[in-house]
């Protein structure tokens, strides 16, 4: 799958494409039912399959004060995107600049640098372009002139309420993590880049990998019982999500750190995507570091004992 913000940088001369368009956070169920009815037409049609969405949410912009917390970071969307089978991903740099377009200037922009497009895939709620000025009727007017199928695609539904970005960011905060794995489509995993933190699960006995969670949507603190794969090898874990109030500074920060049990190496760097089971407890002060390092022994028994 070739990953750009040029949309030129994907045309293949004589080749048509097949688009799916949206904001695409979390590639849950719905989302992929619109990315797989793109690829279904690409095939049909000998075009290209090509996810079109952006570089960060259109509120960071338009809307600041309301910019939703991520569920997957942008590796985590790269490779679910990729698994179903897209050839391309136009990922576009949404700034001041590209928010002043109109739906029709964009999709008409998107027909002059890709080439011929066969489809457009989206889902039937979908408004995009300055002042929501494009939506499924617009698209519609200009696949007649144009030449291009559209499909406005209904929702997703579980348990009768339709799956949504939204919904499952709400799963996630109330720790119902099992719905939103079945929204999904698959395990609920916090994913980020390992970074220095201050030795103390080494100083301890239980070293841990912390991880960078700027910006995504976590579930409640606590301790739990978690799976993690690294150099091919799956690994269970004990991942504290929480503020450490047994050794917390004046100005407590959240962490999300990751025990791994029988591992030994330097993740420094790396990426870790780590999927959550069950939460084996909430939370809570100990009334000094030793009692806290007997109660994480107990943790990483009780994470031998989900395995």
């Amino acid at each position: 799958m070739k990953v750009t913000p040029i949309a030129r940088e994907l045309a293949q001369p004589g080749r048509k494409v097949c688009l799916a368009i949206g904001v695409f956070d979390g590639i849950h169920l719905g989302h992929q039912q619109i990315i797989r009815q793109t690829v279904a037409d690409a095939r049909q049609h000998d075009a290209l399959a090509i996810v079109v969405t952006f570089d960060q949410h259109p509120n960071t912009i338009v809307a600041p004060e309301h910019v939703p917390p991520q569920i997957f970071t942008r590796s985590q969307k790269l490779r679910a995107v990729e698994s179903l089978g897209v050839a391309g991903f136009l990922e576009i740099p949404f700034d001041r600049e590209f928010s002043r377009k109109s739906g029709e200037e964009f999709i008409r922009e998107l027909a002059r640098d890709l080439g011929q497009i066969r489809s457009i895939c989206v889902g039937a709620d979908f408004v995009f372009g300055r002042q929501r000025s494009g939506n499924v009727a617009l698209l519609r007017q200009l696949g007649g002139e144009l030449h291009f199928q559209v499909h406005g695609m209904a929702a997703v539904a579980l348990d009768g309420q339709v799956i949504s970005s939204t919904r499952i960011r709400e799963t996630i905060r109330t720790g119902d993590l099992d719905a939103a794995s079945q929204m999904l489509g698959q395990p609920y995993a916090v994913c980020g880049r390992v970074v220095t933190g201050d030795q103390l699960g080494r100083q301890l006995g239980f070293p841990t990998a912390n991880l960078d969670i700027t910006g995504l949507i976590l579930p409640p603190n606590g301790v739990y019982a978690a799976n993690t794969v690294v150099n091919g090898k799956r690994y269970r874990a004990a991942l504290n999500i929480g503020l450490r109030p047994t050794v917390a500074a004046s100005q407590p920060k959240l962490r999300v750190e990751a025990h791994l049990l029988d591992f030994s190496g330097d993740l420094y760097g790396a990426e870790l995507e780590v999927e959550i089971g069950p939460r084996l407890r909430e939370e809570r002060r100990f009334g000094s570091v030793d009692e806290l390092k007997n109660q994480v022994e107990r943790d990483i028994q009780a994470v031998r004992a989900e395995s």
